[in-house]
């Protein structure tokens, strides 16, 4: 375990305002309902229902459900990053990089993002069970579609965790983790300090936003479902603050 470690627990801030109390709600299609009737109900276009939805046309039938989510805008600011904004709106990373096209998590202030504002909560809440992946993660943290061996199925799942950050460049840390990698002399491996009844010591995990890791620390405030980040730089760390992340154990 890291000796003196500081645990960096600030609550990152968006400049910016941010609307919390509108969330994404499932509609269930009624005997006379159209797309565009409910576009118009619910101040959203026809084509973005049918983009929440995988839809190829405007026909519905009753006994549908659909999702429907308040579309925003967001203008990135200098120093936010996508956990932070994801955060802020209730929805993943992932789910922003899908609806603006982005090939990877680095974004620059001026950019605008398309938001569907609270999906993360109402259709993509993650159940703690073993899933079957459709992708592996490589070694430079570019997902590559791969088919999963059965015994690799039965041992990888997806949780969610709360997840913070730490740094070993601090006075007086010893930078070196409770499975013995010295973090000063490898400040570029990719550590994450976990309970070891919740992932296991030596396990390979892959974070959201954050890519794969190895379970090789641990810390006296990260219990249960909880995470700790090494990220080199205190300042960078002081910037992650506390996010809601998925966290798939790969074995």
């Amino acid at each position: 375990m890291l000796k003196k470690i500081i645990m960096i627990i600030a609550v990152a801030v968006l400049s910016g305002t941010v609307s919390a109390n509108v969330q994404a709600a499932n509609i269930t299609v009624q005997k006379g309902d159209t797309l565009w009737e409910l576009s118009r109900e619910n101040d959203t276009s026809l084509e973005n229902i049918q983009k929440m939805n995988h839809l190829t046309t405007d026909l519905i039938h009753p006994g549908d459900v659909l999702t429907i989510a308040p579309e925003k805008h967001y203008r990135v600011k200098k120093g936010d990053t996508l956990w932070d904004i994801a955060g802020a709106y209730s929805v993943t990373t992932s789910q922003i990089k899908e609806w603006n096209k982005l090939n990877s998590d680095l974004i620059h202030p001026g950019l605008s993002l398309l938001i569907y504002e609270g999906l993360y909560s109402t259709t993509n809440a993650i159940s703690e069970k073993p899933m079957k992946p459709a992708t592996q993660t490589s070694n430079n943290s570019k997902p590559v579609v791969k088919a999963a061996a059965a015994s690799n199925e039965a041992d990888s799942k997806e949780i969610t965790v709360k997840a913070t950050a730490y740094t070993a460049s601090c006075e007086g840390c010893s930078g070196i983790t409770k499975t013995g990698i010295n973090l000063k002399e490898n400040p570029n491996k990719k550590v994450i300090a976990v309970d070891p009844s919740v992932i296991p010591l030596g396990s390979k995990v892959h974070v959201e936003g954050f890519g794969e890791a190895i379970a090789a620390d641990i810390g006296g405030a990260i219990k249960g479902k909880r995470i700790d980040i090494f990220i080199p730089s205190e300042q960078d760390a002081i910037n992650f603050g506390v996010k809601k992340l998925k966290v798939t154990i790969l074995n």
